[in-house]
């Protein structure tokens, strides 16, 4: 036994007659198709269902798992307080998935519950559920800030836990798709919105499951989605596993995106080990790179690898060349880590002797300083890109006309507070946006005035290696 079956479910409070009075109707193929998802889930008879809702507890580092034996909820928050579920928690395959994750150092538990009642993203799907099977027991599972990868990985943590126990278990990957596909819709209208519903349907509609973790952290945030990282846990506790996909409906009449999918296990299929392909591109690529590395960033990494290693700044190599030995300028270094910041810290001018001992205090400050981050481990070191800034001059400018967010990095100053925010980051597509996160990290309110200074880069990393 295991995981026999998994669904992929939106969650709009609106679908439930009560409250939705009437507006349900125009969602009638999504409501078709999860009557359907819960015939199945009926015939099945689970003796567990995973469920798996952004609207969880959710932390930045560390995926809850709720604790206890049972919970309750209700739909009050929409006006409906006489709708109400009371669910039985399993509480051993939780214990034995959070016994997993502690032996194996995974960030997933049961610490930390700051709201024990069930949330819409759980009630909804099991609304619907219960009226053709109650004879299962729940895990309620929330989402994190870790990477798609660490979500695909916690699917797998998953899978193992219901093989342990021999549980027939169905998972259900509970989310809403875009909530920027129309100008009226809650979020207004992106580009992204459409592609991204169009994009997750093909591979969610497919069981192309490979490609979720080829979804960019900034496209998927200008679409406004809501479940993606649901759906990719859902493909983890699916993974080598030979499945039957069934596309039910997708529908977008309010704004927001519905899509409801149905995955059926039919045996093994080492093909479609997912997150160990994923990994083997990354390594591939990460490789091609460093090969391609140039002075600048090479002194950075290796200066972070023996930091790292050995808790110790490393000596400066001999033969640099004279525009590192000799020339003074601020200074960024940037860490990623899976296509996400793992640290970044700069200086606006030259505080060193030279732009080498600039990069090399900057990188080990990236690396084990940045308030934002824990220090890099050494596990990590081989997985890290870096790329390194090197500043121009600032100079004075009067206006938001004289900046361009490909060309100009901004300084934003009032009294001693100051953000500095560098230029061509993915997200940041217009001078507004760049003012205004600049004034975010100097803790500098909208209605404060400013000074205003641009400046140039050169910057060194793994887009303009290739691009030489």
């Amino acid at each position: 036994m295991g995981i026999i079956a998994a669904c992929m479910v939106p969650h709009p409070p609106l679908i439930i007659p009560a409250v939705g009075r009437g507006e349900e109707k125009k969602i009638q193929n999504t409501i078709h198709a999860y009557e359907e998802v819960a015939r199945k889930i009926g015939v099945w008879k689970p003796d567990t269902i995973v469920l798996i809702s952004p609207h969880q507890t959710m932390y930045a580092d560390y995926f809850h798992i709720s604790p206890g034996k049972s919970a309750v909820g209700d739909f009050g928050r929409f006006r409906t307080e006489q709708v109400k579920l009371e669910i039985p928690y399993d509480t051993g395959f939780t214990d034995i998935l959070s016994q997993f994750a502690v032996s194996e150092r995974f960030p997933a538990g049961t610490a930390g519950e700051r709201e024990p009642k069930l949330d819409h993203g759980t009630m909804v799907p099991l609304y619907f559920v219960n009226q053709y099977w109650s004879g299962y027991r729940l895990v309620r599972i929330g989402l994190s800030g870790l990477s798609l990868a660490e979500h695909y990985r916690l699917g797998q943590y998953i899978q193992r836990t219901a093989e342990e126990l021999e549980r027939k278990t169905v998972v259900i990957g509970s989310g809403d798709l875009s909530h920027r596909l129309t100008e009226d819709g809650p979020y207004g209208y992106r580009k992204e919105g459409p592609e991204y519903d169009h994009r997750i349907m093909d591979v969610m509609g497919s069981g192309s499951f490979s490609e979720l973790l080829d979804f960019s952290e900034d496209f998927c945030e200008q679409a406004g989605e809501c479940g993606h990282r649901s759906f990719t846990i859902l493909a983890g506790t699916l993974d080598g596993q030979k499945i039957k996909s069934e596309r039910l409906s997708y529908e977008g009449p309010f704004g927001v995106g519905y899509g409801v999918c149905v995955y059926e296990v039919r045996g093994f299929d080492e093909t479609r080990k997912f997150l160990e392909q994923h990994e083997e591109k990354i390594r591939m690529q990460l490789s091609r790179q460093r090969e391609l590395e140039d002075d600048y960033v090479r002194l950075a990494r290796r200066t972070i690898d023996h930091y790292v290693r050995t808790g110790e700044m490393m000596e400066l190599p001999e033969g640099l060349s004279s525009e590192l030995s000799s020339c003074r300028s601020g200074v960024f270094v940037s860490i990623k880590k899976e296509g996400r910041l793992r640290g970044c810290i700069g200086t606006i001018q030259a505080v060193q002797s030279s732009v080498a001992d600039e990069i090399r205090n900057n990188a080990i400050s990236a690396c084990s300083r940045d308030p934002r981050f824990a220090p890099v481990e050494p596990g990590e070191l081989e997985q890290l890109t870096i790329s390194v800034d090197v500043l121009g001059v600032p100079e004075k400018i009067a206006s938001l006309k004289e900046l361009d967010v490909k060309r100009y990095g901004v300084i934003v100053s009032s009294g001693y507070r100051r953000g500095l925010l560098l230029p061509n980051l993915e997200g940041v597509d217009t001078v507004e946006q760049q003012i205004a996160i600049a004034r975010q990290k100097a803790g500098i309110r909208e209605d404060e005035e400013v000074e205003l200074l641009r400046f140039e880069v050169v910057r060194h990393s793994p887009d303009t290696f290739q691009e030489k």
